[in-house]
């Protein structure tokens, strides 16, 4: 059996979780995601705790048994806690500020660039030079970290 898919999910109080098939919606104080899981992965919740199982022990189905209780922690995670990524721009120049649609971006080219975020996704900038992304998808979060992350180009001289 897998290591990490036998561990149940506690699920902490002021979290509600449905399950309807393989349809689970988890709703906390940080907000509500939603995800469908593979049809031969079952889960179930008993008194607190959600357990994740799988049909048979062929290495697909223990991929999946792992993948889909580590899916299901960090939303029960993210929902409580949240998840949030500190990104610093370095650079000559370079910089960021918060506008009402994102971010707009100074990174040495001769125009600004505009970052938008999803809406399960908030963008600040505390300092010029940070940027800090929060949410409760991490999904979501790394991605648009990563877009962030991608269009300075590297200052050669530093």
């Amino acid at each position: 059996m897998s290591r990490i898919g036998r561990k149940p999910i506690p699920v902490p109080g002021g979290v509600n979780i449905t399950i309807d098939g393989q349809r689970v919606s988890v709703k906390g104080p940080k907000g509500e995601l939603q995800r469908t899981f593979h049809p031969e992965i079952t889960l179930t919740l008993d008194n607190s705790t959600i357990t994740v199982s799988r049909p048979s022990d062929e290495p697909r189905h223990k991929a999946l048994h792992g993948l889909s209780r580590t899916l299901m922690a960090n939303m029960v995670e993210g929902v409580t806690k949240g998840y949030v990524k500190q990104l610093e721009i370095t650079g000559v120049g370079y910089k960021a500020e918060l506008k009402p649609y994102g971010l707009l971006m100074s990174l040495g080219y001769s125009h600004t660039i505009e970052v938008k975020a999803p809406k399960s996704v908030k963008l600040s900038a505390p300092k010029p030079t940070q940027v800090v992304v929060e949410g409760a998808d991490e999904e979501a979060v790394g991605r648009v970290a990563s877009e962030i992350r991608r269009l300075p180009k590297p200052e050669p001289y530093k």
